[in-house]
């Protein structure tokens, strides 16, 4: 890893060439193949990564099992950085995607540089505000759909057509026609001499009971169209309402740890 490429992490981009030089010095280059499992969520933090080629994916697990992904990384990258700051558990599982070359940064390490040069503690505050923003953007557009359009890409061609002829038959158009064609086949059988429905019109009676059998499964599967559509609605709703609760929680989280350690610590380094 040259320079050039640690100053493109926004975490060391204010570092001079003397501080570049020694911060290149305590990186560790390892190689990892895809698939392999860098850290669980839990698990004690206590290195950082930066990726130098290859692909990492974040991603967390709900409480149903699901695996939700937070981000997929590439070259140029960084990770787990909290862990530089406060050594507690990992927040997230990080899985090699892509066969990866990681630059490792040791905890200990970085804390004897950061003494050192109090600008890397100033552009790491930076750096942790524009992933939170970015992270908060990710987990907020996977979620918000439109159910609408959901529904409407899901439905086969038989859904549209219970829908139409549902929607038809629950109209005052449906109910106007009806009547005009009930009056129609009604003044023709018995004014007209060759009248094939005499009274009491048996045959419209049939015509009717027909109608009637056929309408109730249409509207029935209108119905069962709506309850899918309603089940896909909460399911949308979960979903934002479970990346906004982990969104929020993990704000809180890193806000105590500024608020806590950090801040106090920054500016008592400032002030010496």
């Amino acid at each position: 890893m040259t320079v050039e490429s640690l100053r493109s992490v926004p975490l060391f981009g204010s570092l001079d060439d003397k501080a570049a030089h020694d911060l290149l010095k305590l990186l560790r280059l390892q190689t990892f193949k895809s698939g392999a499992k860098l850290f669980s969520k839990g698990e004690r933090g206590d290195s950082m990564y930066l990726i130098q080629s290859g692909k990492v994916r974040i991603s967390i697990h709900d409480q149903d099992a699901n695996v939700l992904v937070l981000a997929d990384l590439g070259e140029g990258d960084f990770f787990g950085e909290m862990a530089l700051i406060d050594g507690r558990q990992r927040s997230a599982d990080a899985t090699v995607s892509e066969d990866a070359q990681l630059a490792v940064l040791q905890r200990d390490t970085f804390r004897v540089f950061v003494r050192d040069t109090p600008d890397v503690a100033m552009e790491m505050l930076a750096a942790l505000s524009d992933r939170l923003r970015r992270t908060d953007e990710l987990l907020r557009g996977r979620a918000s759909r439109n159910v609408n359009e959901e529904d409407d890409a899901r439905a086969t061609l038989a859904d549209r057509a219970a829908d139409m002829i549902a929607s038809f038959g629950g109209s005052w158009k449906f109910i106007f026609t009806f009547v005009f064609l009930i009056l129609c086949w009604m003044a023709l059988n018995t004014l007209w001499a060759h009248a094939f429905d005499p009274v009491p019109f048996n045959f419209l009676n049939l015509c009717l009971a027909i109608v009637a059998g056929m309408q109730a499964p249409f509207i029935m599967m209108s119905q069962n169209r709506q309850g899918l559509k309603d089940r896909l609605r909460a399911d949308l709703d979960y979903q934002v309402n479970l990346k906004n609760e982990l969104a929020l929680a993990e704000v809180l989280r890193r806000l105590d740890v500024l608020e806590n350690e950090r801040i106090p610590e920054l500016i008592e380094k400032i002030q010496s």
